[in-house]
This record gives structure tokens, sequence and C-alpha cells, in this order.
């Protein structure tokens, strides 16, 4: 594993407001993307009182070579989950609430009622909620898009996560145009902000990630995430370069120059990361 450069390195500081969001989270048996992930972010967010869902389990259906989540034969759903969200939404009071989830594809409709049932439960506890959702790719079923579309998250997310090159290697059981199919679904379909993210450090050249922005763009995707890959385990893909700040900063550039109006492009950046601040007046 290479050298985790020093500017990628976060302290690791438990407070009063760290162990009260763990108390939540636990009183409410919820998974987080932050623990399951190991998100670098997750003590600056349990700070803010704030947290990633992550709903259906907490093993995956798929084996993306970059991701810390397990891959293994899922449990089935938990049917107080969507319930069990809503309350710990309204404990930590959160004014903006992200939810995520694992793949399921042994799920008819890839989970798409339950992140539903999520969005239903969240507004009747605390109407004022804005909900963003990140969702997997659901097989690019139109079905379960709708089911999502209906529901009316305040923002959907799908993460493109790589460059189309890369994703034979990263994500061998993912597709890039049906993930850009499902971000341009929501867009002809609804009103709702669609987001989208990618992860540098792969082995994606400069052109590559050009192309990508410009593909999103192309499709209706309005907010933009661009973070760098750190490699989880031994057992992950290796990280092929640690992008600098500088070279972070001519990122931005090339948002801007595919048309981007709302980013969060910094080496820490994840796809949840400060996601209200990019909510903006939509």
């Amino acid at each position: 594993m290479k050298r985790l450069p020093e500017y990628l390195k976060r302290q690791i500081i438990d407070t009063e407001k760290t162990k009260t969001v763990r108390t939540i989270l636990k009183n409410n048996c919820l998974n987080t993307v932050c623990e399951n992930a190991r998100c670098p972010n997750k003590n600056e967010c349990y700070q803010k009182n704030t947290a990633t869902f992550l709903i259906m389990g907490n093993v995956c259906t798929r084996n993306c070579r970059y991701c810390n989540i397990g891959c293994e034969k899922p449990e089935p759903l938990n049917p107080d989950e969507p319930k069990n969200i809503a309350k710990a939404v309204k404990d930590l009071g959160l004014k903006y609430s992200v939810i995520t989830s694992v793949t399921r594809d042994d799920l008819s409709d890839g989970g798409a009622e339950h992140f539903a049932q999520t969005i239903y439960e969240i507004r009747k506890l605390t109407p004022n909620t804005k909900i963003e959702i990140l969702t997997p790719d659901f097989k690019g079923n139109t079905i379960a898009l709708d089911i999502i579309i209906k529901a009316k998250p305040d923002v959907f997310n799908h993460n493109i996560e790589t460059v189309e090159n890369l994703f034979k290697i990263a994500r061998p059981q993912g597709n890039y145009k049906r993930s850009l199919n499902v971000l341009k679904y929501i867009k002809e379909n609804s009103d709702i902000p669609a987001k989208s993210g990618l992860m540098v450090g792969l082995g994606e050249s400069e052109d590559e990630i050009k192309q990508t922005f410009f593909d999103l763009r192309a499709v209706g995707c309005d907010i933009l995430t661009v973070g760098q890959y750190i490699q989880p385990s031994k057992q992950h893909l290796e990280v092929d370069k640690y992008y600098t700040e500088e070279e972070f900063e001519h990122l931005k550039e090339l948002a801007k120059q595919a048309g981007f109006e709302k980013y969060q492009i910094a080496p820490l950046v994840r796809s949840s990361y400060n996601a209200f601040k990019l909510f903006g007046n939509n």
C-alpha cells in the first residue's frame, strides 16, 4: 500500500457528540456508510450530529474492488428499518438527511420500494427534513426508478464512481452507460436534482476525467463530487496516484468547463460529505 500523504490523514477524536450519534444509531439498530465504508470524514460528520444511513443491510451483492463493504449473501430486508431511520433522523435533529444502500440485485426492484418507504417515514416524522438518496443502478430497471420518482426525494444521487475505461477493473458488475442512463431517466421524468460522483487515483487520465464530466452533464446531472480514492485494505485495488491539492483545483476548472455550477472537488470529498451545502435553492 502506498504511503498516505499528510493532507489525507484525519485525526480520530471521540467526544460526547460523536458518542451521542453512535448511541442513537445503535439504539435504532442502524448501519452507516461512515462505519462500513471506513469514511475518512466520519468523525467530522458525527461532530456535526449527522451520518449517512446505510439501508438494506451491510453486505452487498456486488464486489466492487474499491469498496470496503463485504460481498456475501444478504439478509432479508428489515421491515422496521424505514421507521427506525425516521426516528434516528428526528433524534439527531437533521435538517438534511442522506440515505444510501448496498446493492441488492437479489430483490426484484433492487430495493426501490424500501428506499421509498424510508422517504415516506421520514416525511411523516420530520416533514421539513430534506432527503437525499444515494442509490445503486437498480440494473437500469425503470419500474424501480419510477417508484423512486413517486417518492420525491429532494436529491437523487447515483455515483458513476470511475471513468468508463476502468469499469471492468473497478466495477465489473456495473456498466458505465447504464449508470448514465439511470441519471438521464430521473432527469427526463422528474424535476428532482440529479447528483453523481467519482473517485480519482485509480489510473484514469485527465482526458478520461474530462469526458466523464461532460458525459454526466450531457444526461442532465446537476451536482458533482470528486475525491481521492484511498485503498481500504491490501485486498482492494491499489492507489495508482495521489492527486495533489493543486491538481484538485485543476479538476474544479474541468468541472466548470463541462458546465457544472454545483460541485465539491477536494481530496477528502465523498458523495455525501457536506451534502446540504450543494443543495442550494433547488
